[in-house]
């Protein structure tokens, strides 16, 4: 017998991180009824090409009627507009959960709209790929990666648990933060490492045809990290930034002095001060591989290496 957590469950948005999780669901019998609510006829009829949902909509009341669990995947902008838009139809006792890159913009902007009985659960997997769409997800894409949650104030503490074992079952790693904290240590591990692929790339594309066409041509393995970053959805990307933007330019500033010191060491031919900062650098990809954040997930059968 299929160990079901929740009766219905709602995905607003069912791309990449909605439609992995909607699979785990499906191929565990986690939920009796899947409905995907996306705002495209194609990405609708996806879904249920792939089997990802039972029923889909484009209306976000509809799709959340009666649902136990409802998980928010849509870029961070839409927020606000969508929990203004399903608040009437959700019933006593549902939770909400989503899946948004940053915390602090993502809790003002829901928590107004959540009506008393009804539990809002923060989360963040720090798991995805630079591809999107619902045909993009797969099922094991969060084995062994982190699922951080950041309750709010008052949190139903049951309503916590039964998001974590959802989790838990897709083989995430689970891990509860303050919010700020969260969107602190998200700036400087993913916000700004991807704007500096953004701006790397596109400091490329505005080279000279000959000289562009050459770094296309013989992009080495840095390069090529940073085109693959550069690749992700430039829409989930640009709400990230504008939603997180203080913790941001906070890094970037910090950023800003280091590049400083490495230009004033260039400059001057400090090589002991470039080398030291190379060991020291060195040692943290060590910490990385050590606990076992070095590999991107990637969908089965996918050998090609990064």
């Amino acid at each position: 017998m299929a160990d079901i957590l929740f009766n219905k469950i709602a995905f607003i948005g069912i791309g990449l991180i909605g439609s992995s999780l909607a699979r785990v669901i499906r191929r565990d019998g986690l939920a009796d009824t899947i409905v995907a609510c996306a705002r495209t006829e194609q990405t609708r009829k996806t879904a249920l090409e792939l089997d990802l949902a039972d029923h889909v909509t484009a209306d976000v009341g509809e799709a959340v009627t009666d649902a136990d669990l409802v998980v928010i995947c849509t870029p961070i902008g839409a927020y606000g507009a969508i929990a203004e838009a399903m608040s009437a139809s959700l019933k006593p006792g549902a939770i909400i959960c989503d899946v948004g890159s940053v915390k602090r913009a993502v809790i003002d902007a829901v928590t107004p709209h959540i009506p008393e009985g009804v539990h809002f659960v923060p989360c963040h997997p720090i798991a995805g790929t630079e591809n999107s769409g619902p045909e993009s997800g797969f099922d094991t894409l969060f084995e062994d990666r982190w699922m951080i949650i950041t309750p709010v104030a008052g949190s139903n503490e049951e309503a916590i648990e039964k998001v974590a074992d959802l989790w838990c079952r897709t083989g995430s790693k689970i891990e509860r933060m303050d919010p700020d904290h969260h969107d602190q240590v998200l700036a400087i591990t993913s916000h700004v490492p991807h704007l500096i692929a953004y701006t790397i790339v596109g400091t490329a594309t505005d080279l000279e045809d000959r000289l562009k066409s050459e770094v296309v041509k013989f992009a080495a393995s840095g390069f090529r990290d940073f085109t693959r970053i550069a690749a992700s959805d430039p829409v989930m990307w640009r709400d990230i930034f504008l939603n997180n933007k203080d913790a941001v330019l906070e890094m970037l500033g910090r950023l800003s002095e280091d590049l400083s010191g490495l230009q004033r060491a260039i400059r001057d031919g400090d090589g002991d001060g470039l080398e030291a900062l190379f060991a020291r650098t060195r040692e943290i990809r060590r910490s990385v591989i050590e606990a076992g954040q070095h590999i991107p997930p990637k969908p089965p059968g996918d050998d090609i290496n990064d």
